[in-house]
């Protein structure tokens, strides 16, 4: 395999990946929606004061976000892309 084409392919793949990433931190924001509501009702109206006065909300929205956005969860959406796709065309 020459160095052109093996530039395309690993662009390819990060393309791939950057889209499953913005794909998997979509799903997380809809799923924690609920906290997102919660932090945004406490920071409203406050400036600095938000980060000692909303600390329990800001830890409840990152702990939901993080169930949805990890490494084992971007692992299994690109073993779902690669079934769907046959190892090939980038559809996402």
């Amino acid at each position: 395999m020459g160095y052109v084409q093996e530039a395309r392919e690993n662009h390819v793949k990060k393309k791939v990946e950057e889209a499953l990433r913005s794909k998997m931190k979509q799903k997380a924001l809809k799923e924690c929606d609920q906290y997102t509501s919660k932090y945004a009702q406490c920071a409203s109206g406050k400036t600095i004061s938000v980060v000692w006065q909303c600390r329990k909300q800001a830890k409840e929205l990152n702990h939901c976000l993080h169930q949805f956005t990890n490494d084992a969860v971007l692992e299994e959406m690109k073993k779902d892309y690669m079934l769907q796709s046959g190892e090939g065309a980038a559809r996402i």
